[in-house]
């Protein structure tokens, strides 16, 4: 009986041995389709390190996000260099800034128009509204959207074209629909967002590309090469 009892505990472990291997392997894998969504891009920060740009443009990286600014007057120390050796590789580059809810938006709009230069194409500027790494504020749509439109305003007249929002699962589910209305950039790890209003999503955390070490946000475009061109234009 007791040869038993361990025989079925060890076959119980063995399955959930097997069950977890499938799901990492899952996770690390997860790819949406290709041909539904053949623009694959990045969003990273100096948290990558050095990159290695030109091996990111080779691993089929069409585009990257790269972090400029956060709050009223923080810059990322690695967005220079990255803006410069990403676009000298060929991709198409933007700049997003990490929004902040304990500083006035007009403040950050400041921060993020004397970092990001405007010298040459880039994609929307993107605003990123998350809780994690935030401070503990937690405003309401009212009053988030009353700071958004003091950061956006500016920010859109500086660069000509529409800002992007970029939420994650739990805020946009605390905001979506709420605060001022803009594209979207919607964090969904390994499934589809569940809306299609759209324009990039960022489907893995730990993604793996070839130039850069440990893990990357991938993220793909809704619409083929052509939206890319558009999103990269210069309005005239």
């Amino acid at each position: 009986m007791k040869n038993r009892i361990v025989l079925v505990g060890l076959a119980s472990l063995a399955v959930i041995c097997l069950v977890a291997a499938g799901g990492y392997f899952y996770f690390r894998s997860f790819s949406p389709d290709r041909d539904r969504y053949p623009v694959r891009g990045i969003d990273v920060s100096h948290h990558q390190g050095r990159i290695d740009w030109r091996r990111v443009a080779a691993d089929d990286v069409a585009f990257a996000v790269i972090k400029a600014t956060e709050g009223g007057d923080h810059i990322d120390d690695a967005f220079a260099r990255n803006l410069e050796e990403a676009r000298a590789a060929g991709l198409a580059v933007g700049a997003y800034h990490f929004f902040t809810f304990c500083r006035p938006g007009a403040d950050q709009a400041k921060n993020f128009i004397s970092v990001v230069p405007r010298d040459r194409p880039l994609l929307p500027p993107v605003v990123d509204i998350e809780f994690g790494g935030n401070c503990p504020q937690r405003p309401t749509p009212e009053q988030l959207s009353a700071e958004l439109a003091a950061f956006l305003s500016p920010v859109e007249a500086a660069f000509g074209k529409p800002a992007i929002i970029y939420l994650t699962d739990e805020a946009a589910r605390t905001y979506a629909g709420r605060i001022t209305a803009r594209p979207l950039w919607l964090r969904s790890l390994l499934q589809e967002p569940d809306r299609d209003d759209w324009v990039f999503w960022q489907y893995h955390n730990k993604g793996r590309v070839d130039g850069v070490e440990g893990d990357v946000d991938l993220n793909v475009l809704q619409g083929g090469p052509a939206v890319l061109n558009v999103l990269s234009a210069p309005l005239r």
